[in-house]
């Protein structure tokens, strides 16, 4: 029996029927790599199973205290059943890409059993007209509590459930699993009592640990290392209102040659910063078409991991947090992009400063009950319509496996991620990568973003902005003389690298992104949801 940390647990009080805190991804798989070219459901359950033992996260299940005096608790689900965390359905004709997206949307909404482990996959079959994918291709819809993972640990749930051949066999090791009878209620409290004592000691362990990057931090803001503007505060939008039960989900696949490119527009930038001003641009033309945006910038949250290689494959969150201003005031798309590299970097020195662990090690330390209340207390008095955002959207990201990675035997094609949403917070982006391809994809609230077929097309649009800029600032450089052989080698990208004979994805799409080879190539590709 393990206990949860604070920040895990804020995501167990955060849950509520409108708001379920779960992430996950929308897979397309091609099965022409496993045996015979085909894999049947009961060939999904079985290679599942023979690999339980390398995750913590499939067969433990939370454990409430009695009125939530302290954090929950992990104990070993005494009373696993695989095939209740794995679905199956089928989408019906004509079964194209807008079908799965809301087929995923409609999955995602549910809110998990937290007395059982808290995921389920769902394999989609039934993928009949999508561009892109081929016949007898499949998809998987997964969710898991953000209370058992994070973006990174999710990483590794994924390399859990994958292999890097269609024929790997399982592990050799024997599976020493046992289950655990689930404690005691009195049990429970006895721990509560015993930990409210320590927990000062530990509030004090923590301030003393803080103290000197907040020292740092004090003295980096008078040396003027990093300054704290107006721009970290986000105006209100549409996106920050009180949610519905309801979900959409979309994305656009490129290829990820060209978000490198992009970097040269402004040299020293990252590719995250030109993830954010994408985004931020999609931002800006979708509000303009509503005439609602705002003359202040908008601001992303973009969480940080601080997951070090001993807690690699560790359970929950160990993730701090960056304000990044989105540049949404800036029509020029290398404009925009300066600036949000520039405001990136300052947020990064205070974020250095402070230390991130520091920031992460902090929420550990927070009294359960008033966290529980709180998060009570700001959804049934609907805070979100009255109070600020502190920020406008969040955007995560997901470095993805740079080689193809197969389950099953069947060859993941395309992936997107999906993120959880709570009031104040209508509209998500998750941004990866797989082998050649990037993909942007959001999570959004059905009431708050109705057209997410839109909204996908103003980040397509967005993308093409800085790859045409890209273009020609390489034909001005190419029409210079060449002073040395070296300047003349200065050409555009390549066209659109052709992923592998896999599907191609049309439009947004959940978790999936080999999308990105479309006969437009040059275009930014519709994530379908599938590759």
């Amino acid at each position: 029996m393990r206990q949860l940390q604070g920040m895990d647990a804020s995501f167990v009080a955060l849950e509520t029927r409108n708001s379920p805190m779960h992430i996950g991804s929308l897979l397309i798989y091609n099965p022409q790599t496993a045996p015979g070219g085909f894999v049947r459901f009961k060939d999904i359950l079985a290679f599942f199973e023979s690999r339980m033992q390398l995750s913590k996260t499939m067969r433990q299940r939370l454990v409430k205290v009695p009125f939530d005096l302290d954090y929950p608790y992990w104990i070993e689900d005494p009373d696993f059943d695989l095939e209740y965390h794995v679905r199956h359905l089928a989408l019906p004709k004509p079964g194209d890409w807008r079908q799965l997206c809301i087929q995923a949307a409609r999955i995602f909404a549910r809110p998990l059993d937290l007395t059982r482990p808290p995921w389920e996959f769902t394999v989609v079959e039934g993928l009949e007209n999508i561009p892109g994918v081929d016949p007898g291709c499949f998809a998987m819809v997964t969710k898991v509590h953000h209370s058992a993972i994070d973006g990174m640990s999710g990483v590794d749930l994924m390399e859990a459930l994958h292999t890097l051949a269609p024929d790997t066999p399982p592990p050799s090791e024997p599976d020493t699993w046992t289950p655990e009878p689930l404690p005691n209620p009195i049990q429970l409290l006895g721990k509560s009592y015993f930990n409210a004592l320590g927990n000062p000691v530990k509030q004090l362990e923590v301030a003393a640990r803080a103290a000197p990057g907040l020292a740092k931090a004090i003295k980096g803001l008078a040396a003027k290392e990093f300054k704290v503007s107006g721009e970290m505060l986000a105006p209100r939008t549409r996106f920050n209102k009180v949610i519905s039960t309801a979900r959409v989900v979309e994305g656009r696949s490129v290829p990820l040659a060209d978000i490198k490119a992009i970097r040269a527009l402004d040299p020293g930038c990252k590719v995250n910063d030109v993830f954010l001003a994408i985004i931020g641009g999609a931002m800006r033309r979708y509000l303009l078409a509503k005439n609602d945006l705002p003359e202040k910038t908008l601001t992303a949250m973009a969480p940080i991991s601080v997951r070090s290689t001993k807690e690699k494959g560790d359970m929950g969150n160990q993730v701090a947090a960056m304000i990044a201003p989105l540049g949404t005031h800036i029509e020029d798309p290398v404009e925009r992009l300066k600036f949000v590299h520039s405001r990136t970097t300052n947020s990064k020195a205070m974020t250095d400063a402070i230390g991130a662990r520091n920031m992460t090690e902090i929420s550990k330390v927070s009294p359960a009950l008033y966290m529980a209340l709180g998060a009570q207390l700001y959804t049934r008095l609907g805070l979100a319509n009255r109070v600020g955002p502190p920020f406008s959207t969040v955007v995560t990201n997901v470095p993805g496996p740079p080689v193809p990675i197969y389950s099953s035997g069947a060859r993941l094609e395309s992936m997107m991620g999906l993120l959880c949403l709570t009031d104040g917070l209508g509209l998500g982006h998750v941004v990866q990568s797989y082998v050649d391809e990037a993909t942007i994809a959001f999570t959004a609230c059905r009431k708050l973003l109705p057209d997410p077929d839109f909204y996908a097309q103003c980040i397509e649009e967005s993308f093409e902005e800085f790859r045409d800029a890209v273009k020609k600032t390489a034909k001005t450089s190419n029409s210079k003389p060449a002073a040395t052989p070296v300047n003349k080698k200065a050409a555009p990208p390549k066209k659109p690298v052709t992923r592998k004979p896999a599907a191609k994805k049309p439009s947004v799409k959940p978790t999936t992104k080999t999308t990105a080879k479309r006969a437009k190539a040059p275009a930014a590709k519709k994530v379908k949801s599938t590759k």
